[in-house]
């Protein structure tokens, strides 16, 4: 069975678990039947620090994914975590004339479609994530992201 766990950190307007657990059922449907999944909502200033010391990026990002790394042998159902900056994503779908539930939505899509193993290093590989991104987002109701 999915389970989720949504951990808040953040005083800034955020959507509810049945809304998050609806996303990443989205993309995970036809991939995984059974996953858990933890999804950290925060501020700069722990997407900052996430960022520096994962990814040498000194500045707050929209989304971070940590899959999970499983010892050989060990058969579970843990994608790994999702950080996701509150604060980026409601100034962002503001810059990009977005809703706010649509740039949620979609951050939420990406960020589980880089734990599935989707990248977006090269070219083809972006072409190929953002055209399964925009399907999801389609099935779920919500315009092209990258339109």
């Amino acid at each position: 069975m999915p389970d989720l766990d949504l951990q808040c950190a953040t005083a800034a307007p955020v959507p509810d678990t049945a809304d998050f657990r609806r996303w990443v059922a989205a993309a995970t449907e036809g991939r995984r039947d059974d996953w858990e999944l933890a999804i950290r909502l925060v501020d700069e200033d722990e997407s900052r620090m996430l960022n520096r010391d994962y990814r040498d990026r000194d500045r707050p990002t929209n989304v971070l994914s940590f899959p999970a790394e499983l010892p050989a042998g060990v058969d579970l159902p843990l994608l790994g975590d999702l950080v996701i900056c509150a604060p980026v994503v409601i100034r962002e779908a503001a810059e990009q004339g977005k809703t706010g539930r649509a740039h949620w939505a979609h951050l939420t899509i990406h960020g589980v479609l880089h734990l599935l193993g989707f990248d977006h290093m090269t070219s083809v590989e972006a072409e190929c994530m953002e055209g399964e991104e925009r399907a999801i987002m389609a099935r779920l109701g919500w315009p092209d992201p990258y339109a």
